[in-house]
């Protein structure tokens, strides 16, 4: 839970006002809009759920439709996350900075959520990570920055995408807490949230790696290249 003593005003201001709730659910509603799902069934034919991984995010996508429409995936999923917050930040009518941040985190929180357990299909679905990012963006493109950088490090250096999305995730927290703690304290906490939801939708990936099992990048290189 939010140590939630630190945010006793701005919870107070936020609760006097009935569209925020509204505002969340919505947020949830779109975040749990599963695009991979449908483009892949639409495209091929093909239920990204009984394939590969059987997550209905990027890395499956780009399997089932390939890389081109794994992009499509990502910013569809990225969108979820970015667009409710962006609009949050410009059309609240919050005036104190705390308050309309506590509300950005809110709702990127709940779409996230939504993206992750989806309503139309269960409460099984993705993990989060693009859905995350985009809604990062939409409060601080710095942080994002970082832990995209951290990424694209660990992806070369390991070859595994899924540690390189827990890393980031890590990142991100570090990120925030480090460029402006006063004014990011709510993004903190929230996406310290978000670092612990991607380790845990990403549980299956560390047990394959720790078994030796999870596709690498790099071997695969490897193997194409003395193939």
């Amino acid at each position: 839970m939010l140590p939630l003593a630190l945010f006793d005003t701005t919870i107070a201001s936020l609760a006097e006002r009935p569209f925020v709730w509204m505002v969340i659910v919505i947020a949830y509603l779109l975040g749990a809009v599963p695009f991979g799902l449908i483009l892949a069934k639409w495209k091929t034919g093909v239920d990204l759920r009984t394939m590969g991984s059987g997550n209905i995010g990027t890395t499956n996508a780009a399997r089932a439709m390939g890389r081109s429409w794994g992009f499509v995936v990502f910013a569809l999923d990225f969108l979820k996350g970015f667009a409710p917050v962006l609009l949050v930040h410009f059309f609240s009518g919050l005036d104190v900075p705390d308050d309309r941040e506590f509300l950005q985190v809110l709702v990127g929180t709940a779409s996230v959520l939504g993206h992750c357990y989806p309503v139309y299909l269960g409460f099984k679905g993705g993990k989060g990570v693009a859905t995350g990012c985009g809604a990062i963006v939409a409060i601080d493109w710095r942080i994002f920055v970082i832990g995209g950088l951290v990424w694209v490090l660990t992806r070369l250096a390991t070859g595994y995408a899924g540690l390189a999305s827990i890393l980031m995730g890590v990142a991100f927290p570090i990120a925030a807490f480090v460029i402006d703690w006063p004014n990011h304290r709510a993004l903190v906490v929230g996406a310290a949230l978000l670092t612990l939801l991607i380790v845990v939708r990403h549980r299956g990936n560390i047990q394959r790696m720790l078994q030796g099992t999870e596709p690498n990048a790099r071997h695969k290189k490897e193997a194409a290249r003395h193939g």
